[in-house]
């Protein structure tokens, strides 16, 4: 961006240019957050439901899967709370891939709403922590030598899930309708 370009206004989920660590760190995972949604976006249960090559993943599959991660990332792990509500009244068996297989029975309106009601969840939860203790503060959750993890430890854990799930989601994409792209045009909504 030169000066001429002064009136340009960045995409919200645009980490900031210049900003404190805890800006750096939640708008990275915004702008993660961002793009795996906008991949995932606007599909019938078919294009959900796609996979490609010798995989079984979909992009349902990891709606549903980022979905209970979020929540599983700032309620249980940091709060010591229980996963609780959607996931406690659905069945979830606590394996490693259930939110996966069990997905293809959803609507994409509920694999939408799975994702974009527990990431407005994570949002305050995180809000809140940031607010009461920032970065450093240590979570409920513990490493079996009894040391907690700090919250800066868990937003960055959930960085990297995205970032790994985001680039299957690109893969799967691609394969559904074409849609390629690094992020989201700053005109898109979900």
């Amino acid at each position: 961006m030169t000066n001429n370009e002064a009136s340009w206004e960045p995409p919200p989920w645009e980490p900031p240019f210049a900003g404190t660590e805890a800006e750096h760190v939640v708008g990275a995972l915004e702008r993660l957050r961002a793009t795996f949604r906008f991949k995932t976006d606007g599909l019938d249960a078919a294009g959900l439901n796609t996979s490609i090559g010798g995989s079984s993943l979909t992009l349902g599959g990891l709606l549903k899967h980022l979905a209970v991660q979020e929540d599983h990332t700032f309620r249980v792990k940091l709060s010591g709370e229980p996963l609780g509500p959607p996931w406690d009244t659905f069945g979830w068996d606590g394996s490693d891939d259930w939110e996966f297989t069990s997905a293809a029975a959803d609507t994409p309106e509920q694999l939408y709403a799975f994702w974009d009601d527990a990431v407005e969840r994570s949002r305050a939860k995180l809000a809140a922590a940031l607010a009461d203790g920032g970065l450093d503060q240590l979570a409920h959750v513990s490493f079996p030598d009894g040391q907690s993890a700090s919250l800066r430890r868990l937003v960055f854990d959930l960085i990297e899930e995205y970032g790994r799930h985001t680039g299957h989601a690109d893969l799967i994409r691609e394969a559904v309708d074409g849609r390629v792209g690094e992020d989201p045009p700053s005109e898109w909504r979900p």
